[in-house]
């Protein structure tokens, strides 16, 4: 993992933590349909369709969205078993997580990190 992976793996952590970020399917898309989330992280070995799915949800409520990491690591962050998404609730944490990635801006604001 690179050093600035290795920091935003840090933030998700702390954001875990502090209360201000959740895990698994139904609650991301809970989050981000209440107006909640401002950075959803879709992991890149995660299916075709949830990464449309929360592509598409993120786009039309206008919440940054990347793919980062892997289903095994993003669980490993949060103290879960194996995660397909993330999303935090906290500005600071999403902005840090952000700049650490080095995301460009793409889509209207939506943010997507391709990783192969």
């Amino acid at each position: 993992m690179a050093d600035n992976n290795k920091k935003a793996a840090s933030y998700i952590g702390l954001a875990k933590k502090s209360g201000r970020l959740v895990s698994g399917e139904y609650m991301v898309e809970k989050t981000i349909k209440e107006g909640k989330a401002e950075l959803v992280i879709v992991a890149a070995d995660a299916s075709e369709n949830t990464k449309k799915n929360f592509r598409d949800a993120c786009a039309y409520r206008k919440v940054k969205y990347l793919e980062f990491s892997t289903k095994e690591e993003i669980g490993r962050m949060t103290g879960k078993d194996i995660r397909a998404c993330i999303a935090l609730t906290d500005p600071g944490f999403a902005s840090a997580i952000d700049k650490c990635l080095n995301v460009p801006v793409q889509n209207g604001g939506v943010h997507i990190e391709e990783n192969n």
